[in-house]
């Protein structure tokens, strides 16, 4: 297959006229012309990698965090494209360590047989080495202390080697060092979360391998003058990375992102959408953000208000619940508009930064020969026009 456009974005800047030569899944050359007319004509479309989604618990008729078993997941794989994302890691609470084993295992059988939609990259631990003080919408009764020999009971359960990518914890608890080591040797990522480290522990410790921090502003301590917490601790630091979950202007006030834009800037910056799936839940539960209940019946999914009024949606059906959480394209519109970055640096915050955080970034983040053919096309203002999966177109606005 060959794609042609006049805005191929391509790493350090470069936006070039040409076409994209993909075999079996892969990018096997950026030419400037070709001795052919059969090729796809995206014209004046842009062309960029696509999104890397390093933090989702689960999305549309998917839910991994609801239920870790297979069927979720492909669920998730087969409707990410249509929100722009071409691969990411399946991301848990603070489980019990039973469901948190059974969890890797199913990401590991899904990685072994990806099948179509977005690729299984592995596994984001949110947990269980986290804080209470900052516990978030998580069941602090699978809570705890960091322990090797918890950790290493998770990766020696692991099916397929290296497929934790990352892990969240509060650094600050009694154990962590040691875990942080672990880790490390295990080349999975650290970052922090749920936590009230203060700026002389992450000051300390982060040289053991801890390298960002987790929904930047959400879960963590805050920014004060004679403390600068996790928050000003992640700002300070020029080498942490500044994770962002999706850009509503609930969770996070556009300024608060704004700050952290100016002071970070592109290179430091990965989005994400920590989603649920919401409509996938098992149990009833109110969100304290939304200030709604949530409440699943049979096939029916539905959102009770404060004052009573309700709305029930069909959770079968992917258009039905498509918007109950902002998809991650969407997420990137009002990240456009809000501090008008350059495609580039768009580029950067969705694609490239998480590819390099999480160890993948020889095979994703960016549109380079002998990479994976994770393609979006988009128009100029974001909206997104095709998703190419490896290859494989999985989405097309028709």
């Amino acid at each position: 297959m060959i794609i042609y456009s006049k805005n191929i974005y391509l790493p350090n800047q470069v936006k070039k006229e040409g076409y994209l030569i993909i075999n079996n899944g892969i990018i096997d050359d950026i030419v400037d012309s070709v001795n052919t007319n059969d090729y796809v004509d995206y014209s004046d479309y842009l062309i960029i990698p696509g999104f890397i989604d390093q933090h989702l618990h689960g999305w549309g008729t998917g839910s991994f965090v609801s239920s870790r078993d297979e069927k979720q997941l492909y669920e998730m794989k087969k409707h990410l494209p249509k929100a722009g994302v071409t691969s990411f890691l399946a991301t848990t609470g603070a489980e019990p360590i039973d469901e948190l084993i059974k969890g890797i295992n199913s990401v590991g059988n899904v990685m072994n047989n990806q099948k179509e939609g977005s690729t299984l990259l592995g596994i984001h631990l949110e947990g269980p080495f986290v804080n209470e003080s900052n516990k978030g919408m998580m069941n602090v009764n699978n809570f705890l202390k960091p322990s090797v020999d918890v950790m290493k009971k998770l990766v020696d359960s692991q099916n397929v080697m290296n497929s934790i990518k990352l892990m969240t914890m509060a650094i600050e608890l009694e154990g962590a060092a040691e875990v942080i080591k672990y880790c490390n040797k295990n080349n999975i990522q650290i970052s922090i979360g749920h936590s009230c480290a203060t700026f002389e522990t992450i000051k300390k410790l982060k040289e053991l391998g801890v390298n960002g921090v987790t929904h930047m502003f959400s879960g963590m301590s805050g920014f004060h003058h004679r403390e600068l917490g996790v928050a000003g601790s992640a700002l300070y630091f020029d080498d942490l990375y500044c994770e962002f979950a999706k850009q509503t202007g609930i969770t996070v006030k556009k300024e608060a992102f704004q700050i952290a834009y100016k002071l970070k800037g592109a290179n430091r910056i990965i989005m994400t959408t920590d989603n649920a799936g919401i409509s996938q839940i098992e149990k009833e539960r109110y969100h304290y953000v939304r200030k709604q209940y949530f409440i699943p019946d049979g096939d029916k999914f539905i959102i009770r208000n404060e004052d009573g009024s309700e709305k029930v949606f069909d959770r079968t059906n992917y258009d039905d619940i498509k918007d109950l959480e902002l998809s991650y394209i969407r997420s990137i519109q009002n990240l456009k508009n809000n501090v008008n970055p350059s495609v580039h640096d768009i580029i950067k915050m969705t694609s490239e930064n998480s590819a390099k955080y999480i160890g993948v970034f020889d095979k994703k983040g960016s549109l380079e020969k002998g990479k994976d053919a994770d393609i979006l096309v988009v128009d100029k203002d974001f909206n997104l026009k095709v998703t190419y999966c490896m290859g494989r177109k999985c989405f097309e606005d028709v």
